[in-house]
């Protein structure tokens, strides 16, 4: 066991950070203690101490290439919003940010879902667990009750993906240097709610489930820009594919549809898995499930990550199973390992964003307010999102 004492924590005067670490990172001498204190003092003193009074509506952020770089990820936010920090980039939904985009964006009172229904897909990807939807008559069966036992996995469909999700593979720690052996595993009871181990609870999805993730969205419908540009009105590529969406073809698109980004924002991809899957064959939709996973994604690069980190969105989705182009080159981090692990920003994948690219079109607005509640899962790592925008 080692302890770090965090800048932060001196200043306010606060007790020791323990960390428990596994033995591989015990015989390394201290070494990932000291660069964790060494990120720390590259980050501006108002960061390193990022008490709780701190207003991000307006508090001033870092750039993307003031960050400090972690066992050579570079890009690491750990210390942005405090050392035991486990919102991360949600704490940029502040009231004021709400607030705001509920009284600007929430015009008619038109709500729109964005969510798939937890069927769909029949037959999930990635090997993951096929929905089941139990729907059960209670006895007496003569009187009629019903009830419904469902038996999913939180990443089968639409989801957002938590930080316990995805972790620095190679080093085997997630957000805010939690390692993945610290926290339990299997089916934990939870018999008493004021006596929770807290790695059971560490940065588990519950914290997003509390906070909400609510504020201004904004739709870039890639699908319809690029079909608008192709003489033959066809989309460029195969979102069933391994496609690599580009910086400035976001940008162009934000462009076309009039929007610009705000600090908050949540942003929305449509990319077009879902609507491919409406219109395919069953067989087609059913060899999804045994061929090599190919799909149509944000490219993994440094201006992608530059251009999401300075725009300081909140959190970002899309209609895809992955978000990333999938599958990642070879030699090629993962954007995953950034987004959660370095920055703590929820990844929304299987939003069905087709009523929504509709109603875009139909009021010609491309941003709303986005409301999301994921369900509160002590220690999980993803959630169906719950989500919707309001016009």
């Amino acid at each position: 066991m080692s302890a770090i004492l965090w800048p932060s924590d001196i200043r306010r005067g606060a007790p020791f950070v323990i960390l428990h670490k596994p033995a591989s990172m015990r015989s390394m001498g201290g070494v990932t203690s000291k660069r964790l204190q060494n990120i720390l003092g590259h980050l501006p003193a108002s960061f390193q101490s990022a008490p709780p009074s701190v207003d991000w509506t307006t508090a001033t952020l870092p750039g993307y290439d003031a960050l400090p770089a972690f066992e050579g990820h570079p890009g690491c936010a750990w210390g942005v919003w405090g050392s035991k920090d486990e919102l991360g980039t949600v704490n940029l939904l502040t009231d004021a940010v709400v607030k705001t985009a509920a009284s600007e964006e929430i015009q008619t009172g038109r709500a729109v879902s964005l969510n798939w229904p937890l069927n769909f897909p029949d037959k999930p990807v990635f090997d993951r667990k096929a929905p089941e939807v139990d729907m059960t008559i209670r006895t007496p069966a003569h009187e009629g009750i019903r009830d419904d036992e469902i038996h999913i996995n939180t990443q089968s469909g639409t989801q957002w993906d938590g930080f316990r999700h995805f972790p620095l593979i190679k080093e085997r720690v997630f957000y805010n240097n939690t390692p993945v052996d610290s926290l339990p595993r299997g089916i934990l009871p939870l018999p008493n709610p004021h006596e929770i181990d807290p790695a059971h609870a560490r940065i588990g999805i519950q914290n997003w489930a509390t906070h909400g993730i609510c504020g201004r969205g904004v739709l870039l419908d890639l699908v319809s820009h690029q079909t608008s540009l192709s003489a033959n009105k066809a989309l460029p590529y195969d979102p069933w594919t391994s496609h690599p969406i580009s910086v400035a073809e976001l940008e162009a698109c934000a462009r076309a549809q009039g929007v610009k980004f705000r600090r908050g924002d949540i942003l929305i991809l449509r990319v077009g898995f879902i609507k491919k899957y409406y219109e395919v064959s069953q067989p087609e939709r059913d060899a999804l499930q045994l061929r090599s996973e190919t799909f149509a994604g944000i490219e993994q690069s440094e201006d992608m990550k530059r251009f999401l980190w300075n725009n300081h969105f909140a959190a970002i989705a899309s209609d895809q199973p992955s978000l990333e182009c999938w599958p990642v080159p070879e030699g090629t981090p993962h954007m995953h390992q950034t987004l959660l692990g370095l920055w703590g920003m929820p990844i929304g994948e299987f939003f069905d964003v087709e009523v929504l690219s509709q109603a875009c079109a139909e009021t010609g607005r491309y941003t709303f307010f986005f409301s999301s509640w994921p369900l509160n899962i002590i220690g999980g790592c993803a959630s169906p999102p719950n989500a919707a925008a309001y016009f």
